[in-house]
């Protein structure tokens, strides 16, 4: 399957930082598998997507760039907690280049529930806990 990626080590990185995170709109938006509802604002959306970094063992692209006029893509692979688990990030830039839309797609199932609730664990007590799975 591809989401597991190549299996050649020499291409995971840990040492990506999108050039975008910190390009976002006040008013940005997240959506994604392993959200529950839209997250919205500049600060909630860097604060989950800083914890959700740390959660990848890697992440080795097999694409990563900008297309069209106002987007840019990263779809890449890799484990957390040693299940395989892939996304494809589309990112939407308003007209003054600005985030003002993100949508995560993660696959598969399994590891969307296990990150879910990893997110939501580190977040619980929280305002942000409701995004996410519980253990339930």
């Amino acid at each position: 399957m591809t989401y597991v990626g190549s299996g050649d080590p020499s291409r995971r990185r840990t040492d990506y930082n999108p050039s975008w995170i910190n390009e976002l709109a006040e008013d940005v938006t997240m959506e994604g598998a392993v959200l529950k509802g839209t997250v919205r604002g500049a600060d909630a959306v860097l604060k989950l997507l800083s914890h959700a970094r740390t959660l990848y063992e890697y992440q080795e692209f097999v694409f990563v760039g900008e297309y069209d006029t106002n987007g840019y893509i990263e779809d890449y692979s890799s484990r957390i907690q040693g299940q395989p688990i892939a996304n494809i990030a589309v990112i939407y830039r308003n007209d003054q280049g600005k985030v003002q839309h993100l949508v995560m797609n993660h696959r598969p199932l399994p590891a969307v529930l296990l990150f879910s609730r990893l997110m939501g664990e580190h977040f619980a007590g929280t305002p942000y806990a409701d995004y996410f799975a519980t253990a339930d």
